[in-house]
């Protein structure tokens, strides 16, 4: 509330504030609510066991699994589906893996003293091949 006590005279040109703040709250709750809410974050694949002990013969497996282990001697070593492969050809090879099927879903495992670096660049190597959805995938579920 604006009030003036004492010994001014005339016209006053304060601004009263009160209904102005009361405007500001009520439009922020207004817009709280009307504002739909989005998650944030990446969203996260979860791989499910398979009921199948293994696939028919001549079927192709729907699991793609890029593994990272350290390598003290520089660049970590790359295993596409327990297949070695050198860093300059992954792309060439998930593009090969990847041309014939519609579902376009690679899981990444790291070992936990690698740099995430690392694993981000894999994981943009698989995003430029055309791949999808990239799960990350740990030793044990805590």
């Amino acid at each position: 509330m604006s009030m003036s006590v004492g010994g001014r005279r005339g016209l006053s040109a304060d601004i009263n504030m009160t209904p102005m703040i009361d405007v500001l709250l009520v439009l922020l709750i207004i817009f709280m609510c009307v504002l739909p809410h989005k998650p944030v974050g990446e969203e996260a694949l979860i791989p499910q066991a398979s009921k199948d002990p293994a696939p028919p013969p001549g079927i192709i497996d729907p699991t793609v699994v890029l593994q990272l282990a350290s390598n003290p001697e520089g660049r970590p070593t790359l295993k596409l589906n327990n297949e070695e492969v050198r860093w300059e050809n992954l792309r060439a090879r998930l593009h090969a893996i990847f041309d014939t099927r519609q579902q376009r879903v690679i899981f990444v495992k790291a070992d936990k003293q690698l740099e995430w670096q690392e694993v981000a660049q894999a994981i943009d190597i698989a995003h430029s091949a055309g791949i999808l959805n990239v799960g990350l995938l740990t030793d044990k579920m805590q």
